[in-house]
């Protein structure tokens, strides 16, 4: 269902874009090495994904490197062809720009370079968000209970989507990030890797990760991608050095409670409250839960902080705006009873590495216990 979808959503757009510049901007004689083109460049993402992508030896093909940012460039570029349909739709009530103006081969020429040339740009600055890990920080009261700490460190990232293909560079970059950090707890918020969590280039990043040495300690949950893998059989957090949190509370010191849900991917989970009836209601409790879902009902709990990823913030604009009708946040912070919900961008994403919406975020919260 979900191949036959992503492919509607990708035919639909480019057979509108095919035929509006096939009929606005290219002469008769040029629409054969036109439409020979498009097609060439239609494949190049299918041509990658099915017959390529598994050979690793050909990542920095010249295939590949156009597969990973086509998408967005296509998106950007039916934007643009949208606006200026609209722009024309105007032009014949308002009498914008004369009808000689625009039937002249400077104008079109203009308008076409625009259409193709602005994506690229967008595209490029996507790229350069995307490989920028950014820092959030922030800084919150909860009440002490009996904890025997006055302040908590938290380095918080979601949405990793690990895999073997994933740029090596990129991790080293994030593990510097959090070395610098110097967290007391660092907890990894779902979608972590994908498939089974298997490779070398895995195994590289779990070592990575084993060398992270907070105070208390690294934790994680399982998100929907972990779901539809199985990696919940893996061998990889166990490598990573990763304790993962499925339904279940650690006491972390005699210091907090730290309770992790499973995704709702996963049918028979608890609820948050069912969760939460075994906790030590004497100590503040931080709740990990993949999704932003829950947060109405979860903010009626015991849960004094919760951390969430899954919507990466839309991660190419306009999504933004479509993830923001699906979830009572996509991104930032909020404060709803006694809980302080903290839902980040994500540190990588899954799909290409672009981003036109949000950062990629470690988040840390500076926790002071009173």
């Amino acid at each position: 269902m979900f191949s036959l979808i992503f492919a509607l959503v990708c035919i639909v757009p480019n057979i509108y874009l095919f035929f509006r510049i096939r009929h606005l901007f290219i002469s008769k004689k040029l629409r054969i090495y036109y439409a020979l083109f498009y097609l060439l460049m239609v494949l190049v993402y299918p041509i990658n994904t099915y017959l390529i992508e598994g050979n690793f030896e050909l990542k920095y093909n010249p295939i590949s490197l156009i597969a990973r940012y086509i998408l967005p460039y296509y998106l950007y570029v039916v934007l643009l062809m949208l606006l200026f349909d609209l722009f024309m739709l105007l032009n014949r009530l308002f009498k914008i720009v004369s009808v000689n103006t625009m039937k002249g081969n400077r104008f079109k020429a203009t308008t076409l370079a625009v259409i193709l040339v602005v994506p690229i740009g967008i595209t490029v600055y996507g790229i350069i968000n995307f490989n920028t890990i950014q820092i959030s920080e922030y800084q919150i009261t909860v009440p002490k209970k009996s904890s025997n700490i006055d302040h908590l460190k938290i380095a918080f990232a979601s949405d990793f989507h690990l895999k073997q293909r994933t740029d090596i560079h990129f991790v080293e970059r994030f593990a510097a990030k959090i070395e610098s950090i110097h967290p007391d707890l660092l907890i990894f918020g779902g979608d972590i890797a994908e498939g089974y969590g298997e490779g070398e280039k895995m195994v590289r990043i779990a070592k990575m990760f084993r060398e992270f040495h907070p105070r208390y300690g690294v934790f994680g949950v399982l998100g929907n991608h972990e779901y539809y893998g199985s990696l919940e059989r893996g061998r990889f957090f166990d490598l990573a050095g990763i304790q993962m949190l499925g339904d279940s509370v650690a006491i972390v010191g005699n210091s907090f409670n730290l309770a992790g849900r499973l995704d709702n991917r996963y049918r028979d989970r608890l609820t948050t409250a069912e969760l939460l009836k075994s906790i030590n209601d004497s100590l503040p409790v931080i709740l990990v839960d993949h999704r932003p879902t829950d947060i109405v009902e979860n903010s009626k709990t015991a849960a004094d902080i919760q951390f969430s990823g899954h919507t990466h913030n839309g991660q190419l604009f306009p999504f933004n705006w479509i993830i923001n009708s699906m979830y009572p946040m996509r991104w930032g912070t909020k404060k709803l009873g006694n809980t302080h919900f903290f839902l980040s961008s994500g540190i990588m994403m899954w799909g290409p590495p672009v981003r036109t919406t949000g950062k990629s975020e470690i988040m840390v919260v500076d926790v002071e216990f009173k």
